[in-house]
Formats: C-alpha cells, sequence, structure tokens
C-alpha cells in the first residue's frame, strides 16, 4: 500500500468516542444497583434512623438490641457454625471429586460427574422431603435397621445437623464445578514432570495442584458461604425451631412478631457477615484479571 493510498483511507474512529459497550452494561447495572444496592443502603438507613415521638432521630438501639439478646446471639451463633461446618464438608467431599473428574479418563468418571452434578436440578422443598423419608423418624433407613434387628438410629431431623446434611447436598454442584475451573488450568505437562523428578501424589497435591487452585477454592467457598449463611428452605424445614438460624428468624420476626424493624437489623447484620466472603471473591476476581 502506498503512502498516498493510506493517506485516502478515513482515520480510525477513537476508541474512547464509542458508548456501545458502556451502553450495553448500563441496564444491568442500573437493575443491580435498583433492586440491590439501594435496598441495602435503604436498609442501613432505616436501621439507624429511627422514628420517636420528636421525629427521627440517629440511634444503634436496633444493633445493641441484637447484640445484647441471648436468643438473637445464640441464632447467630448457630448460623455461623452451620456455616463454617457445612464448608469444611463442601471442600473435603468435593475436591476429591473434582480430583478424580480432571485426571480420569475412564467411563466411569461421566457418571461420577453426572451424579456430582445432579443435586442442581433437584429443589431444595423435595430435597427436604426426601431427607424426612429417608432419614427422619421411622423413615427409610429406619425400616431397613428394624428389617435387620438393629436398633433405630437417632435422626438428625429437626437438630442442627439436618440443615448441614441438606446444605452440604445442594451445594456440591456448584462447589465441584469452580474446583473443577481451576483444575482445568493445571496442565498435564506439569504433571508430567514432577513426576519425573519423583514427586509422589501427595508432593504434587501439595506443592503442584493446591497452589494453583487456590484462588478456585477460595472462589467455591466464598460461593457457598453466601448461600449457606442466607438459606432459608433447607434450614426452615429440616432445622430445630430453636436456635434457628437467621434466614428462618428473620421471616419469623417479620412475618409472626411484626417486628419489621428488628427484622431488617436482622438482614443488615447478616449482610456484614456476608460482604466479607463477596471481598474476598472481587479480590479473586480482580487477582485473576490482573494477572
Amino acid at each position: 500500500m502506498t503512502t498516498d493510498t493510506a493517506s485516502a483511507l478515513p482515520p480510525a474512529p477513537a476508541q474512547s468516542k464509542r458508548p456501545i459497550g458502556l451502553l450495553l452494561v448500563a441496564a444491568p447495572v442500573l437493575l443491580v444497583i435498583w433492586l440491590i444496592i439501594w435496598p441495602i443502603i435503604s436498609a442501613v438507613v432505616q436501621t439507624l434512623w429511627v422514628k420517636t415521638p420528636e421525629g427521627s432521630a440517629f440511634s444503634i438501639e436496633t444493633y445493641r438490641f441484637f447484640f445484647s439478646d441471648g436468643y438473637s446471639l445464640s441464632n447467630l451463633s448457630i448460623t455461623l457454625w452451620t456455616t463454617g461446618v457445612c464448608a469444611i464438608l463442601l471442600l473435603l467431599v468435593c475436591l476429591p471429586i473434582a480430583l478424580y473428574l480432571r485426571f480420569s479418563d475412564s467411563r466411569v468418571a461421566g457418571y461420577v460427574q453426572s451424579l456430582a452434578i445432579f443435586p442442581m436440578f433437584v429443589p431444595s422443598i423435595i430435597l427436604s422431603f426426601a431427607f424426612i423419608r429417608v432419614l427422619g423418624p421411622n423413615g427409610t433407613a429406619d425400616l431397613l435397621l428394624n428389617a435387620v434387628g438393629m436398633p433405630k438410629i437417632r435422626s438428625p431431623y429437626l437438630t442442627p445437623w439436618g440443615p448441614v446434611i441438606g446444605l452440604v447436598w445442594d451445594n456440591i454442584p456448584l462447589t465441584v464445578l469452580i474446583l473443577l475451573s481451576g483444575l482445568g488450568s493445571i496442565s498435564n505437562q506439569a504433571i508430567e514432570a514432577a513426576r519425573d523428578v519423583g514427586a509422589g501424589k501427595f508432593a504434587l497435591l501439595w506443592h503442584i495442584i493446591l497452589p494453583r487452585i487456590s484462588n478456585s477454592i477460595l472462589v467455591a467457598i466464598s460461593f457457598a458461604v453466601l448461600g449457606i449463611f442466607s438459606a432459608f428452605t433447607l434450614p426452615y424445614v429440616l432445622g430445630p425451631a430453636a436456635p434457628e438460624m437467621m434466614g428462618p428468624f428473620m421471616q419469623r420476626t417479620f412475618r409472626e412478631l411484626f417486628e419489621p424493624q428488628t427484622a431488617i437489623t436482622q438482614a443488615v447484620i447478616t449482610f456484614g457477615f456476608c460482604i466479607i466472603f463477596g471481598l474476598f471473591y472481587v479480590r479473586s476476581v480482580a487477582k485473576n484479571q490482573a494477572a
């Protein structure tokens, strides 16, 4: 191309003068601001500016009541306990499954993957009903044990372990998929090179695999914790009446006790705990994009 021809071409439009990209993301961003961010700000303001006979005034009385009320603190404690136990169990259950699916070429791996993802297609209310029919009092497990002359089992139904079992089973698909995505970034050449220098299975896992999927583990645990901390259906159906997790606690405070101000305070406190893990996820995404 000659110099005259090149000079005859129209100049390329500047990227900064193309707002099409911003217009495409404007609608979902505004929707997030309207449906999520604004309600959060509104809830925080409602809990800090309370109505008094003299008008609205700044007050932290609702938070002071929550953190001085024994029943509220026990509900928060059981929620933190359930979330922590579920996160540990999910990692212990899902990491071996993801490792097997990543490094296995057998036909069985396809069936294992199907079973691991299957809970994603089962609604929580149906899972709760199935759990009650199998492990509840006089359920299938009890009937089978009685048939062979063994004593009845103590059912986890309506105990703190009931929601744990249900929530772990319900969060297996997402956790496995995120871990499997992280394992996909580990090349077979890196594994073979480590084996060539004498690395065993434990050394491969500890020095090669885990460091490379640390972000995926953090993202998987963050997603699981965010879902478990605010879960409602499984803790409501399978959990004990007292103490109860924050989801059923908020619903009962709002609908049965008719205390919307207290329920909003519980929601803000729940959001405060969840945002910590949300920041972990944002940090992990920013770190991956910067790499």
